[in-house]
């Protein structure tokens, strides 16, 4: 695995889906713009922040796997959130489908593009 939490760095689990540092090893780098929940066809799907949130992330599944990644190989996300109050939502999908260590992680409340709940960017290491 490219990444890992270092030995005995001072930090206790989290009680939110992130990790507060990661040691990566990285010979490339993947970035991925930041992915809503829009289809192949560029329309934005209705829906509450978890349908939003999982669509997202689907999407960035697919960017991923387009450069032989996996949300495994994934150290650094930005979550950009519309409405703030959608944080607890947001984390219950983003904690479902996030692997363990989780990337280090930065949330804000931002103003988004009509019909868009959340945006989210992501890094990644290449195995290859």
């Amino acid at each position: 695995m490219g990444k890992q939490r270092p030995p005995g760095a001072d930090q206790p689990d989290p009680a939110l889906p992130y990790s507060q540092v990661l040691k990566i090893a990285c010979s490339k780098l993947v970035v991925l713009s930041g992915q809503v929940a829009e289809d192949a066809e560029g329309k934005i799907l209705e829906g509450d922040i978890k349908t939003q949130t999982r669509y997202a992330l689907e999407n960035c599944r697919r960017r991923l796997a387009d450069a032989g990644c996996t949300f495994d190989d994934v150290f650094k996300t930005t979550i950009f959130l519309r409405d703030s109050h959608h944080w607890e939502a947001m984390n219950e999908v983003y904690t479902e489908m996030m692997p363990f260590p989780r990337p280090v992680r930065t949330a804000v409340q931002a103003g988004l593009f009509p019909g868009c709940l959340v945006e989210i960017e992501m890094w990644a290491s290449s195995p290859d």
